[in-house]
């Protein structure tokens, strides 16, 4: 859910008055060096929502925490060799201690601000491929600001639709489910509360134009209202369990459960699948090949087993590079694939 501001209530409900958030808390935090801010706080291939929004140095992100809607402003405070982000924690009413501490430990679980990139750039440096990327986006963590409920929204939201397609549905249960925050000069949307939609009828749903996706978001609200599924619990699983369970969720398939293992869990050698938009992008990308004539799903496969333990790692920096160039320049085939 990166990308642009969609707030300043440019798309929101014009009746709904946002929640002003006045009080702040800053704290200072000290990534594992080195570390690249934008690169790890910005990810130009999460499609745009009205939930953040990214300028060079400084980000500004809703959060839902432990039952609070609140609003945080990510500063660069530091450099790549000496990294250092100050958090300012906006809320309303009385912020405890713990609950701040506990916040602060989640923000750097999420972006993963303490990953030790040391064996990877070790191992690749001098690859031909990957190299000049790693050089290029020195310090560059996989990030996620989303809670494993929020994720799995967003990718019943992606399944079998056009990017254009599945912000447009995203925007509509944000601004229907969700709270418009004000804090720092910015009016965004705050992701709504497991269980949330215990009370909405499926045909509710359907009126936002989401389809058959209803039953699978109502599905997936009703697990985690019931405590049938808790993400922190499952962080402390073995892989094969986190897969399992995740699988056992009505409406979750394959393609979700890869990126879910990679964002949240954060396991860097697991790479099973790839889906037919990605397998044309990876067949352009790595073998230069014509995206409607893709290379097979195997030989894709075979050739990551070359990057070992951190195939999840050097495909995102490959991926992430391919979508930060976009962001500067047109791409023709790449536009033709996405279809914003």
């Amino acid at each position: 859910m990166a990308g642009n501001r969609l707030g300043d209530r440019a798309i929101g409900d014009p009746a709904q008055k946002p929640m002003e958030l006045t009080e702040v808390k800053s704290v200072r935090l000290a990534p594992t060096a080195p570390f690249n801010f934008d690169a790890t706080f910005h990810k130009p291939d999460h499609f745009t929502s009205g939930d953040n929004h990214w300028e060079p140095g400084i980000r500004w992100q809703t959060w839902y925490w432990q039952g609070r809607s609140i609003g945080l402003t990510f500063a660069n405070v530091g450099n790549i060799e000496q990294p250092a982000v100050q958090v300012d924690i906006h809320y309303t009413g009385k912020l405890e201690e713990p609950f701040a501490e506990s916040l602060v430990e989640e923000l750097g679980y999420r972006y993963n601000l303490y990953l030790d990139l040391t064996g990877f750039y070790t191992a690749f440096s001098r690859d031909e491929a990957l190299g000049p990327i790693l050089e290029r986006w020195r310090g560059m963590r996989p990030g996620h600001p989303s809670s494993l409920y929020e994720y799995l929204i967003i990718g019943v939201v992606l399944q079998n639709a056009t990017i254009k397609r599945s912000i447009q549905m995203f925007q509509m249960l944000l601004e229907r489910y969700g709270t418009l925050l004000s804090f720092d000069g910015k009016e965004l949307w705050c992701f709504w509360s497991p269980g949330r939609l215990a009370d909405v009828s499926e045909d509710e749903l359907r009126a936002l134009k989401i389809g058959y996706r209803a039953k699978s978001i109502k599905r997936i609200d009703a697990a985690f209202a019931a405590g049938q599924i808790d993400e922190m619990v499952l962080r402390r699983q073995d892989r094969e369990t986190q897969r399992k369970e995740l699988l056992d969720l009505y409406g979750v398939g394959p393609a979700t459960v890869w990126y879910l293992l990679m964002d949240v869990f954060h396991h860097w050698d697991f790479f099973d699948h790839i889906s037919p938009w990605e397998q044309k992008i990876y067949s352009k990308v790595f073998f230069d090949r014509d995206p409607e004539d893709p290379v097979p799903v195997d030989e894709l496969l075979e050739h990551f087993e070359h990057y070992g333990i951190y195939k999840q790692l050097a495909v995102h920096y490959i991926w992430e590079d391919l979508w930060w160039k976009r962001k500067n320049e047109h791409i023709p085939w790449l536009e033709k694939l996405i279809r914003v």
